[in-house]
């Protein structure tokens, strides 16, 4: 039997190309039924200067990108591009921009639990579909467990310093790819993807990485 194709993806859960890229090469994967692949979350923190807690959103998007206006109209042209992918951005609901940490840190414990993708996608849906502040303990905790995560171990890790170092070092990998924006895919360790690119150019990818 062949080696699985192993796709590691470089991404945040504050960044709304990330879940478009995601829902892309999820596509991509259904178009394929037949490869076997192994997908793997590496943490990447578009702000890692934020504070615990987090900063108001509009502190920070004005700021980062020239402008309210030019915001706005940046974050409707997303949810444009998003909606086609079958994904609904609500940007009026996000409150804060957060420090992602705990979050990523739930995502990787999730992977113990074959449920690393389904605690990715539900931290997207919550962040930008209904504005969830990732650093609600409660809110993350209901959402590991409504992905079937047990509530319990999820607490204690969450409450432990347990994840941290991995998300420092998937960051020093980023550094030393020279991974400087997400989404990134590196497939099979050679093949790196730039982006939410279309579908069709994860099926190329995919296609090549199996030859």
């Amino acid at each position: 039997m062949p080696s699985p194709i192993v796709i590691n993806v470089h991404a945040d859960v504050s960044c709304p190309w990330c879940w478009i890229g995601s829902a892309r090469l999820g596509r991509a994967l259904d178009a394929r039924p037949d490869l076997r692949v192994e997908r793997h979350w590496r943490p990447f923190l578009l702000q890692p200067d934020l504070p615990r807690g987090g900063v108001p959103w509009a502190d920070v998007i004005g700021p980062k990108f020239g402008g309210a206006a030019r915001a706005e109209a940046m974050f409707a042209h997303v949810a444009k591009v998003g909606a086609a992918d079958g994904l609904d951005f609500r940007f009026d609901r996000i409150a804060r921009a957060n420090d992602t940490r705990d979050a990523h840190r739930l995502i990787l414990f999730a992977r113990s639990h074959g449920r690393e993708w389904a605690m990715a996608e539900a931290l997207f849906a919550a962040y930008f579909r209904e504005g969830v502040d990732l650093e609600d303990r409660r809110a993350l905790l209901g959402i590991a467990e409504a992905v079937g995560v047990p509530l319990g171990p999820a607490r204690a890790w969450l409450d432990s310093r347990e994840g941290e170092g991995a998300v420092e070092a998937s960051r020093a990998e980023a550094a030393r790819l020279g991974i400087r924006g997400v989404p990134f895919y590196v497939f099979n360790g050679d093949l790196g993807i730039s982006g939410a690119q279309p579908v069709e150019t994860f099926v190329a990818a995919l296609d090549e990485a199996s030859a």
